[in-house]
């Protein structure tokens, strides 16, 4: 049998693409490696009982667009709202953000009158931006260097849609575009725990301090998340993050797809310099008219081709391109909920995010050491308990605790991560104990992820939960090499769908969609 498209990998955004290439009428074979689909954003039932977003754990970016053509409530998806973030501090004091604005407003002014005054000002420069950057999202990033009219009309509009932003927006987008995330809220805010605690936007999913050019956009491409039409609003799936992959694996099958699990691809097959399918691990040969690939570069290029099949400077691009994961993740089963010193038992500050940002110098420290090698021995961590929001996924009084840390650096200059494991899971409790002495005593169970049992596990390489780190030289019509950033690649009738393309990570599909788009606007295919 041959098929129109193979999709490979069955994360969300490889989802994503099968299911609009589907839609179109394009016969859709979806290969994923691993027993589940989902990719990075996946539920497991890791403990019984407890069902874990073992990587990914809040949704914000998924794109408005592909929540409504594809009909994801009706297949099974429901967003919850996360109610704000709280940062416990050393001192016994707290910062309580929650979703409704004038009480956000109240509490920071408890630590500064001037910071709630600029709080509104902040809110609607960043309002301004995203809807600057939002049409981008859905963009084909053009090539510069091109002489394509058709991508030079494309930078001619994004040059007169920045002629028409207000003086005040086109510096903030300046700033956004250049600064460190530090730097760019110094410009508002003078008080420290609430800029550390939203600089940590900043730094997610690169290996980055808060104080390093280029966060400040880190920050952006964060704050424009919407959830009903609201910027930066964040969310927990019912059922887990897996259950929005299932979702789209649904729309994508009810559309006519094939989705096959267990089944890992080994090497694309290409004749006269065009792909006509895949090789599985276990011999099996899939024959398809154009192949579409949601893994990263690294892995696409450099293990499923041979180097002699591509373009030397295409190749030398993609062992350039910067991975340098730096991130891991506690995932915990509780008897109990942890008790905050600062703010003592049960209640709805527990029920958002939990912040361990303490201070501005308290996160670049933690950068310090992710510089040389070591990971952080006091990191900055982003706790969830979904289970207060969704008790589906633990047993009664019992709950999920969701730990994400910065940083944890994929390549240790002492030890390997197999030996360093468990010390980094101590480490993680240990600071959190900090604030929530009787964490160690109602822990049942506890799973630690290393950027290397991330790469390992989900072909995440390097550890890199954005398939490539979203520093200035990887964004856009650069993303993840220059002149291949349009979904499309040397070889013809390959092409990638993933997070290393634009617009870049997290639980957005907007690279999926995207290169379904390219797909389409290629060829009939059949």
């Amino acid at each position: 049998m041959k098929y129109d498209v193979i999709v490979i990998g069955g994360g969300h955004n490889g989802l994503v693409n099968a299911a609009y290439l589907a839609r179109a009428g394009r016969k859709v074979l979806v290969l994923e490696r691993r027993h589940v689909l989902g990719g990075a954003a996946v539920t497991e039932e890791v403990f019984p009982g407890f069902k874990y977003s073992v990587c990914s754990y809040v949704v914000s970016l998924l794109r408005p667009e592909i929540i409504r053509e594809l009909d994801l409530p009706r297949h099974g998806m429901e967003i919850l709202p996360l109610d704000g973030t709280f940062t416990p501090m050393p001192d016994g004091d707290y910062l309580w953000r929650v979703n409704d604005h004038a009480k956000t407003r109240r509490e920071i002014a408890r630590h500064s009158r001037l910071d709630a005054e600029a709080y509104d000002e902040y809110g609607k420069a960043m309002v301004e931006m995203g809807r600057f950057i939002k049409p981008m999202l859905a963009m084909t990033p053009p090539d510069p260097t091109s002489r394509d009219p058709r991508g030079l009309l494309k930078l001619l509009a994004l040059a007169r849609r920045f002629q028409a932003l207000t003086l005040d927006d086109k510096d903030h987008q300046i700033q956004l575009m250049t600064m460190s995330a530090i730097d760019f809220l110094d410009r508002w805010f003078e008080t420290d725990v609430l800029k550390a605690t939203m600089a940590a936007s900043g730094i997610i999913g690169t290996f980055l301090g808060v104080r390093s050019a280029g966060t400040a956009y880190v920050l952006l491409h964060h704050y424009m998340g919407e959830l009903d039409g609201a910027f930066r609003s964040w969310g927990l799936a019912r059922g887990g993050t897996g259950a929005i992959s299932q979702a789209i694996a649904d729309a994508a099958r009810a559309a006519g797809a094939e989705v096959r699990t267990n089944a890992a691809v080994a090497r694309i097959v290409t004749k006269e310099g065009t792909a006509t399918g895949v090789v599985l691990a276990n011999g099996d040969e899939i024959h398809a008219s154009a192949v579409s690939s949601s893994l990263d570069p690294h892995r696409t290029f450099l293990k499923m081709l041979e180097p002699a099949h591509l373009p030397g400077d295409f190749v030398d691009g993609v062992r350039r391109y910067k991975l340098r994961g730096s991130s891991g993740k506690v995932n915990l089963a509780l008897d109990a909920l942890p008790d905050f010193t600062c703010l003592p038992g049960p209640g709805r500050h527990l029920r958002g995010a939990v912040s361990i940002s303490p201070s501005v110098d308290y996160m670049e420290r933690a950068y310090d050491e992710a510089k040389y090698g070591r990971f952080s021995r006091r990191p900055y961590v982003d706790v969830v308990i979904p289970s207060l929001t969704d008790p589906s996924i633990a047993p009664p009084g019992k709950h999920v605790m969701s730990c994400f840390v910065q940083y944890a650096p994929y390549h240790l200059t002492e030890g390997s991560w197999d030996d360093k494991r468990e010390e980094f899971g101590d480490t993680i409790l240990d600071t959190i104990a900090e604030y929530a002495p009787n964490l160690k005593s109602i822990i049942l169970h506890r799973q630690v992820l290393t950027p290397l049992d991330l790469e390992r596990e989900f072909g995440l390489t390097e550890g890199n939960i954005f398939q490539g780190e979203l520093t200035l030289e990887q964004l856009f019509f650069l993303r993840p090499v220059p002149g291949w950033a349009a979904y499309r690649t040397p070889v013809r009738r390959l092409y990638m769908c993933g997070s290393a393309t634009h617009p870049g990570g997290g639980i957005m599909g907007a690279p999926g969609r995207n290169a379904a788009m390219a797909i389409l606007r290629d060829t009939r295919l059949r």
